[in-house]
């Protein structure tokens, strides 16, 4: 979702065998807060922009709980949107950076940034696009992977690369998992409302998420583990434009 990104990146996000979909937990969750900021379409349908849409799976999952309202698929990878667009009714080509999203100022009410901003080689110039196409007071929904999982924790202190991030676009190296996703920046829930703070929007709640990757055996741990934001395995991110 980036304009400035080199030929290799941009390669690599456009090749099918990499992974664009997320865990279903944590699309109902974000989708069930939005819900509840948006309130009922019958009183006024809002327009929801899905930036960075991947192949439509999350906005699909969240589409029921926003029922009524205008939900919007954008992603730069061609790929991505041939899959979303037997998803979704609508899905569009658009770039956060270089000539910035296809959307006049203040025309989205809403918008949902899912396991994005991880992804970015500048998040600063493309959270001053998503502010742009918010109305004033409209909803930022940001979810991304938490560097400071509990899990990632315990692996530092044993001197292995925590879970999400990566050293190279061709293989893993150092830490568990096998998939190559391609996250450039990893947040902690501190860094992360002080980012989108200082990008200027006012953050309304931080929540937790579980992350479907984890092994099973430890997945009612991941699930309690989401009453603490800061030691869930995904950040739920809402926030407002001033």
């Amino acid at each position: 979702m980036t304009a400035v990104a080199p030929g290799e990146l941009r390669d690599f996000y456009e090749d099918p065998a990499v992974p664009v979909a997320s865990g279903s937990a944590r699309s109902m969750r974000q989708a069930r807060m939005l819900a509840t900021a948006l309130g009922p379409a019958t009183t006024a349908p809002r327009t929801i922009l899905d930036i960075g849409c991947g192949d439509g799976t999350a906005a699909a999952t969240a589409a029921p709980l926003l029922a009524g309202h205008h939900l919007v698929g954008v992603d730069w990878s061609q790929d991505a949107l041939g899959r979303a667009r037997t998803r979704l009714p609508y899905a569009v080509r658009g770039e956060l950076t270089g000539g910035g999203l296809p959307f006049r100022a203040g025309s989205a009410d809403a918008v949902l940034f899912s396991e994005v901003v991880e992804h970015l080689v500048d998040p600063d110039a493309a959270l001053e696009e998503l502010r742009r196409v918010l109305r004033p007071g409209g909803h930022l929904m940001l979810s991304t992977p938490n560097l400071a999982a509990w899990y990632n924790r315990g692996l530092l202190l044993a001197g292995v690369q925590p879970v999400f991030s990566e050293v190279s676009l061709r293989a893993i190296h150092g830490r568990p998992g096998r998939e190559v996703v391609g996250h450039l920046r990893l947040y902690t829930a501190r860094a992360l409302r002080e980012f989108v703070a200082a990008s200027g929007f006012e953050v309304v709640t931080l929540a937790g998420a579980p992350f479907h990757g984890v092994p099973r055996p430890l997945r009612p741990l991941d699930r309690l583990a989401c009453a603490r934001p800061s030691l869930a395995s995904i950040l739920l991110l809402h926030a407002r434009r001033t």
